[in-house]
């Protein structure tokens, strides 16, 4: 395989796994919704830079520890679950706190940092080992023996970070236009947000009770 098939066969790969729904997508489009533009693109930047990280350590061999070592694997898979379902619990107890301001009709708090959303978004990825598998299994299929692995590996990943924040980029748009559409006024603005929370949090921790038995 050559270096511009190997490129263009892994962009049509990763782009079709970059529009799957999951952990990834419900974290940047709950933040989107509930906290706006800059703090979704935050997160979004910080899941980038983790999978930019895990193709590194992939394509350098770190990561092969993932599938050779079962309890390096269960380690980081139990880690990421807690995680998950850490982020959940937060969203819903957020659910309930603006249900209470809602029907009091007192301001909610202000959201965190871009920076905090950069940081969760980024080890939300980097405590999910199914993207290091992802990587150990799929960059060995487009490494051309002419190319060192290390740079191929981080430009296969810089290719699929490309791909995720275009994608992120549709994602956040469409929620800002969906928000300008359907907010009529600030109660109903609570209303959209408290809703969002109830239901990214319930997914996370699906999510995050199944990748713990999985």
């Amino acid at each position: 395989m050559d270096l511009a098939t190997a490129l263009v066969s892994f962009a049509l790969v990763a782009g079709l796994l970059t529009i799957i729904p999951g952990v990834d997508t419900a974290l940047v489009l709950r933040t989107a919704v509930v906290h706006g533009r800059r703090h979704a693109f935050a997160t979004a930047f910080g899941i980038c830079t983790s999978a930019l990280l895990w193709g590194a350590a992939a394509a350098a061999g770190i990561s092969v520890l993932l599938t050779a070592s079962r309890t390096a694997y269960t380690v980081t898979r139990i880690a990421g679950a807690i995680y998950l379902v850490f982020l959940g619990v937060m969203m819903l107890r957020d659910a309930r706190r603006r249900r209470g301001a809602e029907a009091e009709d007192e301001p909610v708090a202000q959201p965190g940092s871009a920076r905090g959303a950069f940081t969760r978004g980024m080890v939300t990825n980097l405590l999910n080992p199914k993207v290091g598998v992802f990587y150990v299994a799929m960059l060995p299929q487009f490494l051309p023996d002419s190319v060192p692995a290390l740079p191929m590996g981080i430009l296969l990943a810089l290719i699929h970070d490309v791909e995720a924040m275009g994608w992120f980029a549709l994602l956040i748009g469409g929620v800002g236009l969906a928000r300008r559409w359907l907010t009529g006024g600030a109660a109903a603005a609570v209303r959209i947000r408290r809703v969002t929370d109830a239901i990214a949090g319930t997914a996370l921790i699906a999510l995050g009770i199944r990748l713990a038995a999985d």
